[in-house]
C-alpha cells in the first residue's frame, strides 16, 4: 500500500511553461518577434529582456498586457486506440512595465512585473494517468525593481533584484475507493516567496549592430507548510499527511542576443538562450505525517536547453509596424520522466504581430505565438505511464502603453 500511495505525490513539477513549464511571453512586441529582445532596445519590456538596454530607451514609458495561453495536449496510451485530450482552460499570463528617469542623461529606472513560469493543466477525472495528475494550476509572478546605466554612449549596464511569488495547486485520483464507489483524491497547496536577480549589458557596437548579454538568476521556490488534502476512507485518513515542504528550482537563463538594421524602418533580433534546468535533478517531499506517505527523494534529471529565436520589426508607416518571428526550442526532460503535467518536447516557435500608434502617446500592441510541441512516446520511469503525447499552444496577446 505504502509503495502506490507514494507515487501519488512523485509528479509535482517546476513552477513553469515553454521549455518545460517556462513561460516566454514578457512582452507584446518581442512575443510577436518569436520572444527575440536580448539585443535590442524595443520598449519598457527590456526591463526584462536586457536592463542594460533600458538607458538608451528614447522615452519614458509604462505598459500594461496580457497572453491568453490555450493549450491543446492529446494522450494515447500504447496498445490503445484512444486518445484522450486535456480540458480546455485559459491560463493568463501578465505583464507590466514602468521605465523612468531622464531620457537624455545616464541613468534611468525600471519597474517590471511578469510570469516567466507557470501552467494549466486539466485531464478528465477519470482519464487512463488519473493516479498520476488530474490538474495541475501554477503561477510564478515576478517582480522586479531595476536600475540601469549608459556608462558611454555605446555601453549600458543594468540590473534589478526578482521578488517572486508563487501558488501550486495539484491534483489526483488515490487508489482507494471512497463509500460512493468513486476513488479518492490528493490535492496539494502551497505557496512560495522566494528572492533572485537580472542583470544585462547592451553594447552598441561602430558598425551599427547591438549585442545584448543576460543572465536571469535562478529562484528556487520553497513551499513551506503547503496544504496535503487527502479524501480517503474515513478509517485510513489519520494515517495521511495534512502538510508537505519541498523546495522547486526555477531555472536560471543565460541568454545572448543581436539587434542589425538593414534600414531605418527595419529591425531584425536574433536571440539564444541557455536555461540551466540541470539543477533539477530531484523532487523532495518532506511531509508531517509519515504513517502512509514516507518522505520521498524522486528523480527528474533534466539537462540544459537551449532555444534559438529570429524577429523582424518593419515600421511600415508613422503609425503601424508590423513584425513576425520563428524559433525553436529544446526540450529539457530526459527520456523516462515525461509526465502529464509536463508534457514536454522540442518545439517550433511561429509567431506575428502588428503595433499601432493610436496618438502621440498611446501605444497598442498585439501579438499571436504558435507552438508545435513535437509528438513524444515515451514511459514514465516512476509511474509506468505509457504512451503518446503531442501537444500545441496558441498564445493571442495584446497591451497598451502610454509614453512621454
Amino acid at each position: 500500500m505504502k509503495k502506490i500511495l507514494l507515487g501519488l505525490l512523485l509528479g509535482l513539477p517546476v513552477l513553469g511553461y515553454s521549455q518545460s513549464f517556462q513561460v516566454n511571453l514578457q512582452g507584446q512586441k518581442q512575443t510577436a518577434m518569436a520572444g527575440a529582445g536580448t539585443g535590442v532596445a524595443l520598449d519598457e519590456a527590456a526591463v526584462f529582456f536586457n536592463p542594460g538596454a533600458v538607458s538608451f530607451l528614447k522615452k519614458n514609458g509604462v505598459q500594461a498586457g496580457i497572453s491568453p495561453l490555450y493549450l491543446k495536449t492529446a494522450f494515447r496510451e500504447n496498445g490503445s486506440n484512444i486518445t484522450e485530450y486535456n480540458k480546455d482552460k485559459l491560463a493568463t499570463p501578465v505583464m507590466g512595465y514602468a521605465v523612468f528617469g531622464n531620457p537624455e542623461g545616464r541613468l534611468r529606472f525600471g519597474l517590471g512585473i511578469y510570469t516567466p513560469f507557470g501552467g494549466a493543466m486539466h485531464w478528465n477525472e477519470d482519464w487512463t494517468g488519473k493516479y498520476t495528475v488530474t490538474s495541475l494550476d501554477l503561477q510564478a509572478i515576478y517582480i522586479q525593481p531595476t536600475i540601469s546605466l549608459k556608462i558611454t554612449d555605446n555601453i549600458g549596464i543594468g540590473g534589478g533584484l526578482v521578488y517572486s511569488m508563487g501558488k501550486v495547486d495539484l491534483r489526483r485520483a488515490v487508489p482507494l475507493t471512497l463509500n460512493n464507489g468513486q476513488s479518492g483524491t490528493a490535492k496539494l497547496e502551497g505557496d512560495t516567496h522566494d528572492f533572485g536577480w537580472n542583470a544585462g549589458i547592451y553594447v552598441k557596437t561602430v558598425s551599427g549592430v547591438s549585442i545584448g548579454v543576460t543572465h536571469r538568476s535562478q529562484v528556487t521556490a520553497r513551499v513551506k507548510d503547503g496544504d496535503a488534502k487527502f479524501d480517503v476512507p474515513e478509517a485510513l485518513i489519520a494515517g495521511f499527511p495534512t502538510k508537505f515542504t519541498a523546495e522547486l528550482p526555477l531555472p536560471a537563463t543565460s541568454s545572448i542576443g543581436f539587434g542589425f538594421y538593414p534600414s531605418e524602418k527595419t529591425t531584425i533580433a536574433l536571440d539564444a538562450n541557455w536555461v540551466h534546468w540541470n539543477k533539477y535533478k530531484e523532487l523532495a517531499f518532506v511531509y508531517n505525517n509519515n504513517q502512509r506517505v514516507e518522505n520521498t527523494r524522486s528523480p527528474r534529471n533534466y539537462h540544459d536547453a537551449a532555444a534559438l529565436r529570429l524577429g523582424i520589426q518593419n515600421q511600415t508607416t508613422e503609425r503601424l509596424a508590423l513584425r513576425a518571428g520563428v524559433g525553436y526550442a529544446f526540450t529539457p526532460v530526459s527520456e523516462g520522466y515525461v509526465t502529464p503535467e509536463v508534457p514536454d518536447a522540442n518545439r517550433v516557435l511561429l509567431s506575428a504581430g502588428i503595433g499601432y500608434k493610436a496618438s502621440e502617446h498611446f501605444n497598442v500592441d498585439f501579438s499571436f505565438l504558435y507552438e508545435n510541441v513535437k509528438a513524444r512516446n515515451e514511459t514514465n520511469i516512476e509511474t509506468g505511464l505509457s504512451g503518446e503525447f503531442k501537444t500545441v499552444a496558441y498564445i493571442p496577446g495584446i497591451s497598451l502603453s502610454y509614453k512621454w
